[in-house]
């Protein structure tokens, strides 16, 4: 079993466990070890994004300083806003030598960071493992089930640190595709869902997911499939607000770890929309 150095992010330890479950296993069934490598502290999500404040990318850059310390040369995280924010933190000290000499100086009980840390989000790396390799692991295929990838801000924004093509993202399509389900694509599938409004602002994300969400019932969509568990919480929990019919909205690594046979790390009851009737009428599901 090959150990991967894993940075976790404060949600898989709380409203996110059925991501972070469904994970360890899929990459376990890939022969991969998802492993804490280090003391990691909050990525400091909404702080990091403040490029006008270099001390804001303080939290950032000591989880990249613990983890180049402890040897590690590649970070894989599931979280969007992880990645988002680690990577953002990583290409700033990077191009800015008096940046990173700043904060280098400022965290004067660390290590100084050098950059050498790459910093991976978990459907890269599914990608490098190979779309063969998870199609080899397939013993239930999904080929009942229509999914629509919804990508988000995070992951293909900004530009430099895009995980895809931010006009056309095909990652999550090729990784879903193994397991045999049919791909939606919409345009709409790649709008903000109203990210950190949902707690001051509730309705900016009502509209917002009502108008994915109807885009993706429109073209046909079973499921749709996030990455991060912000989407997650404003897509699932927030539909209690529309009055359409309700979708479920799954991680996709729970489709990979119901297509690999270990729907026990699914967890699929923490969602508010359940997913299980469907995946049972589907006969995804047993009863």
């Amino acid at each position: 079993m090959k150990e991967i150095a894993y940075f976790p992010g404060c949600t898989h330890l709380s409203t996110a466990k059925h991501f972070e479950m469904s994970s360890s296993e899929v990459f376990r069934a890939l022969g991969y070890e998802l492993v804490e490598k280090f003391s990691w502290v909050c990525c400091g999500t909404v702080h990091g994004l403040s490029t006008d404040n270099l001390m804001q990318n303080l939290a950032a850059v000591r989880n990249l300083t613990r983890a180049e310390a402890s040897g590690v040369r590649e970070l894989v995280t599931n979280c969007a806003m992880c990645y988002n924010t680690l990577k953002q933190a990583n290409e700033m000290v990077r191009r800015d030598s008096e940046a990173l000499k700043n904060i280098n100086e400022f965290m004067d009980e660390e290590p100084d960071y050098s950059g050498g840390v790459e910093i991976l989000h978990s459907l890269q790396l599914l990608l490098k493992i190979g779309v063969e390799e998870i199609e080899r692991r397939v013993v239930k295929p999904l080929d009942s089930l229509r999914v629509a990838p919804y990508y988000g801000c995070l992951l293909l924004r900004p530009r430099d640190i895009a995980i895809d093509n931010p006009e056309r993202p095909r990652i999550m399509e090729e990784i879903l595709r193994a397991t045999g389900a049919e791909i939606i694509h919409d345009s709409r599938l790649r709008y903000c869902c109203g990210s950190y409004h949902t707690v001051d602002r509730k309705e900016i994300v009502v509209s917002r997911i009502s108008e994915i969400i109807s885009a993706a019932r429109r073209k046909g969509a079973d499921i749709i499939a996030v990455a991060c568990p912000l989407c997650e919480f404003n897509l699932d929990k927030r539909q209690k607000y529309l009055s359409s019919e309700r979708i479920p909205v799954l991680y996709f690594t729970q489709l990979l770890a119901l297509a690999f046979g270990n729907e026990d790390s699914c967890l699929f009851e923490k969602h508010f929309v359940d997913p299980i009737p469907l995946l049972k009428e589907r006969g995804v599901l047993d009863g």
